[in-house]
């Protein structure tokens, strides 16, 4: 059964992050989706892939010009029907972690935080938002998560990430209302895959309900379906993946 019904088929596909957890869960769904044509699986370091309609490629977000090259590649083939970027970071070794509480705050670790969560997806926006057709139900979603939703931190601390992934979710709903001048029956919009059982949470699993642990297959299954529900009348919200809107 397809999760991507609502496309146009062969849908073609491009996943930013395709080597990460949530990504590469999202590639291995869409491979075997019967309404998926070609699936380009963008990230850092590709790795080789065993199916005829996967086309692994080298993607930097934190580089115009890789994203940009990217982006050219793509375009003479013709146009996408879902861009979905995976990328994200919460921590990497003792110099980037959440902060506890405000002291914690780093100036360069912060900026590298706003560097990757947000002004990333922004450049994979700016190049990859031309690409979707403009006739036709076309999707661009970016992994946000929960704890961004400024209307539902009542616990603070993790500064920077819920900083990031506000800013995110707000560049999503300006390149909504941007791209539907344009693309009258896209769709941007910003989705919380829930905790997922992956590097970036790893950490901070100990306090998560076993039901409430995903893995990234059950996850990505869950985002396709909810992307899949979509219209364009939901473009610029934030979804989590139980397709329940998120307030901003």
């Amino acid at each position: 059964m397809s999760l991507i019904r609502s496309l146009s088929k062969p849908a073609r596909v491009a996943v930013i992050g395709a080597s990460g957890g949530i990504g590469s869960a999202l590639v291995d769904r869409l491979r075997n989706d019967p309404r998926a044509g070609t699936v380009y699986a963008l990230s850092r370091s590709p790795a080789a892939v065993a199916a005829d309609t996967v086309y692994p490629g080298r993607v930097d977000i934190l580089d115009e010009t890789s994203v940009c090259d990217a982006a050219q590649r793509i375009a003479n083939d013709g146009d996408l029907d879902l861009v979905f970027v995976a990328t994200g970071v919460l921590h990497r070794g003792e110099g980037l972690q959440p902060e506890k509480r405000l002291r914690d705050i780093d100036s360069g670790a912060m900026a590298d935080v706003m560097r990757i969560n947000a002004i990333g997806p922004a450049l994979v926006a700016k190049h990859f938002l031309p690409l979707l057709r403009r006739q036709g139900k076309s999707v661009f979603a970016a992994v946000s998560a929960r704890v961004g939703s400024i209307a539902d931190n009542r616990l603070g601390g993790w500064a920077s990430y819920r900083a990031s992934k506000a800013a995110l979710n707000m560049l999503i709903r300006t390149f909504s209302i941007e791209h539907a001048r344009t693309h009258p029956e896209s769709i941007c919009v910003a989705v919380h895959p829930g905790t997922v059982d992956t590097d970036l949470s790893r950490p901070f699993q100990s306090r998560v309900p076993e039901d409430k642990l995903f893995t990234p297959a059950f996850s990505a299954g869950k985002l396709l379906s909810v992307l899949d529900g979509l219209g364009p009348e939901d473009s610029g919200g934030f979804f989590a993946w139980d397709g329940s809107r998120i307030e901003f």
